[in-house]
């Protein structure tokens, strides 16, 4: 693949950013998931139990679109949602055993993807890089998980 003109080392960031979503979007697309789908029920392997409420936050959406997420996975058996005793209103919600086995190589999938990424550096060239990021992200504002 042809190298786009990128002038920034910025757009050069960019661009590996692109690389590893794709790659995880290809990933869950080979499983029939919406990479929505795919980052959710990854969630509640992680999150056990979440409410609807800590999903819409986790993915940045409304309830009623995390409504309609849960219904497509629901549907194919890949999560349940419970309600809690003495509290009706309350479901929480649990990836089944076909949703954990289904997603269960994701994180290997990505660590390939980052070796294949980094793959043009030696040892000494990734330290590098590693140093010159964590000089750069040590003057940002943390990420925010909700």
């Amino acid at each position: 693949m042809d190298a786009p003109k990128l002038s920034t080392a910025l757009e050069l960031v960019r661009w590996i950013m692109w690389a590893q979503r794709k790659a995880a979007e290809d990933w869950v697309r080979e499983r029939e998931l919406s990479f929505e789908q795919g980052f959710t029920l990854g969630y509640l392997v992680d999150h056990p139990g979440a409410i609807q409420r800590d999903i819409a936050q986790m993915t940045r959406t409304s309830a009623a679109s995390v409504s309609s997420l849960l219904q497509g996975l629901e549907r194919r058996g890949l999560v349940e949602r419970r309600t809690e005793p003495g509290d009706e209103r309350s479901k929480r919600v649990y990836a089944t055993q076909a949703g954990v086995e289904l997603i269960a190589g994701f994180d290997p999938a990505m660590a390939a993807t980052d070796e294949k990424i980094l793959a043009p550096l030696d040892e000494d060239e990734r330290a590098t890089l590693h140093a010159l990021l964590t000089k750069i992200t040590a003057e940002l504002a943390q990420p925010t998980r909700p």
